[in-house]
């Protein structure tokens, strides 16, 4: 084991991969620590992986993948994960927008007593609007202590042996990983414009995906675990309903004579519809303590 894996997905990043490598090197020639440098080429249809392999052939302690399509940064991230042997991992971009040097700073955050630190970018960048609203989210949906989750990252490689990540996931690491307990902190990082090439990320579209996705990993950490506190609260609440509509169909017909037939259609939809919830909220319940053996049975496994 050594101490630290840098992880740097590339998607066709040819003119920035020898100069990621030497400026990284030349930032962690002097750090107190161990670490290696792990090249994912996640399906570049340039000279990315032609780069990838010159900088495996000029420097030491290098690991290179390559994936036949470009799966996305969590894959990228998994994908390094299984060739790590660091104790500690970091996420770091390959289009340069972060301070190598910053690395160093992280880790002595991070073994000062963290499990993950990230970075808050500071200054003017592109989309700062769009990434304020979506921390600001973030901090209300998962009560994080931090200002910034989607930014450079160091972690102890244990949190991916406890969290499921799924396409872009790797977006939630700090939600996730606090959901299970880990403590976090974050440092202040400046955020440069990208040297070469073109950005990959989307426009509008990519903020309705991400949105999509601050809800899915919400559901996940809290309604997934415990599927009675959603189903069984509305499922209650809406059989409520049907009983309060009841009684006032039951005054209106007997109280003032007049019937009223609408009533008794809600009546029926207001408590079919709640115990539907309820019986879904027990068939989750099942599925989730299901779903906590297996994950008992893996980390066992994995114990082993």
């Amino acid at each position: 084991m050594i101490d630290l894996s840098i992880i740097v997905p590339a998607f066709n990043e040819e003119e920035n991969i020898s100069v990621v490598a030497n400026e990284v090197n030349n930032a962690l020639k002097d750090a107190a620590f161990t670490y290696e440098l792990i090249f994912i080429d996640d399906g570049s249809n340039d000279r990315t992986w032609e780069e990838i392999k010159a900088v495996k052939e000029k420097y030491k302690d290098v690991k290179i993948a390559r994936h036949r399509m470009n799966r996305g940064k969590t894959d990228a991230l998994l994908t390094g994960y299984g060739l790590a042997k660091g104790k500690a991992l970091l996420l770091f971009d390959a289009d340069l927008q972060y301070n190598p040097s910053d690395i160093i700073r992280l880790y002595n955050k991070m073994v000062s007593g963290y499990d993950i630190v990230t970075g808050w970018k500071q200054g003017e960048y592109s989309k700062q609007f769009v990434s304020k609203v979506y921390n600001l989210l973030s901090r209300k949906l998962f009560h994080l202590p931090i200002h910034d989750q989607n930014s450079i990252k160091i972690f102890k490689r244990e949190i991916l042996e406890k969290i499921s990540l799924r396409k872009d996931w790797h977006r939630f690491l700090v939600a996730l990983a606090t959901s299970e307990g880990y403590n976090v902190s974050e440092i202040k990082v400046a955020l440069y414009p990208r040297r070469f090439g073109k950005t990959k990320y989307g426009g509008k579209g990519r903020i309705i995906i991400g949105i999509f996705d601050l809800i899915s990993v919400k559901f996940q950490i809290t309604f997934l675990r415990k599927p009675m506190l959603l189903f069984g609260t509305t499922g209650s609440i809406s059989i409520l309903l049907g009983l309060i509509t009841g009684i006032v169909a039951l005054i209106l017909r007997y109280g003032f004579h007049h019937g009223f037939r609408p009533l008794l259609y809600l009546v029926m939809l207001f408590v079919i519809s709640g115990l539907l919830l309820l019986a879904m909220g027990f068939v989750g319940e099942t599925l989730a303590s299901v779903n906590e053996r297996i994950t008992r049975l893996e980390k066992g496994k994995k114990e082993k």
